[in-house]
């Protein structure tokens, strides 16, 4: 056996994490060729080794998890005795493996709150839309940093379905503060835009407000007379105590920060461009 492999295995826990450790900054250090033997040897013929050090390896998976990796990290998904399946999602979000979102819609059904999380995260990172049916539940569910986690998935995502899921959290709004469902809408730029802007005029100061911060979160030139118009006109206030026209000024701060950001991007692209002969 390698002695790397080796040291994950004899002597206390202590001195095998220490270890473990060291593998993984050598991993990334250089590709150290026997720190990312022995990492992906312990995902591998993971019942073999300590869930502790399974974990923690899995907290920085990205570092090390190749396609050969993929069997072991779907047995490790289902395996409820190991019952590491929170870690073995995220090695399944570092690969995005398509195989394994059966296995992480089935996480969602399950009570351990850690294990639900990195399911949401893994299938938003996989992108595929058979998962978004089981995702729009947790829209509507508590707590909300799992509401906050869903919509992040549903963005990430992406397609009609799940926009129809975000805007229907939206409109019929399940909690007083959704700021988390108006930041997934703006990724659906341009196709949400009049949506957006229709919601801007709705009888509802809260519908105005949380359509006042997802317009903002687009960056687009085209929703600054609407975010001006509330700003100045719009006396507006929600059932939190906010005011619509504060959500507006607000915004117009947002959309210009994301506007500065594209044009400085796009100022290193010329400058990087400069000198180069355009044919090449």
């Amino acid at each position: 056996m390698d002695p790397d492999q080796r040291a994950l295995k004899d002597g206390d826990l202590d001195t095998r994490e220490e270890h473990l450790y060291r593998l993984l900054d050598r991993a990334k250090a250089d590709g150290d060729a026997s720190a990312l033997a022995a990492l992906r040897a312990l995902v591998r013929d993971y019942p073999n080794y300590h869930r502790s050090l399974y974990s923690r390896a899995m907290n920085q998976a990205e570092v090390f998890v190749d396609a050969s990796l993929a069997e072991p990290l779907l047995a490790a998904l289902a395996d409820t005795r190991y019952n590491c399946q929170a870690w073995a999602a995220m090695g399944c979000a570092a690969l995005r493996l398509p195989e394994a979102v059966p296995g992480l819609m089935a996480l969602l059904e399950r009570g351990d709150w850690m294990a639900q999380e990195q399911a949401v995260r893994a299938l938003g990172g996989i992108g595929d839309e058979s998962a978004v049916p089981a995702l729009v539940p947790a829209l509507w569910s508590e707590p909300e940093w799992l509401r906050e986690r869903a919509a992040d998935a549903l963005a990430s995502i992406g397609g009609e379905e799940a926009l129809t899921a975000l805007w229907e959290a939206f409109e019929h709004r399940g909690f007083t503060r959704i700021g988390y469902v108006a930041s997934a809408l703006s990724k659906f730029t341009p196709d949400v835009i009049p949506r957006l802007l229709a919601a801007a005029d709705d009888d509802d100061p809260d519908l105005r407000y949380w359509a006042a911060v997802a317009l903002g979160s687009t960056g687009d030139p085209s929703v600054v007379p609407t975010l001006e118009r509330l700003m100045d006109q719009d006396k507006g206030q929600t059932v939190f105590d906010g005011w619509v026209s504060v959500a507006a000024k607000k915004a117009l701060r947002t959309q210009r920060r994301i506007q500065a950001a594209i044009a400085a991007r796009s100022g290193e692209d010329g400058g990087q461009a400069d000198g180069e002969d355009p044919a090449r």
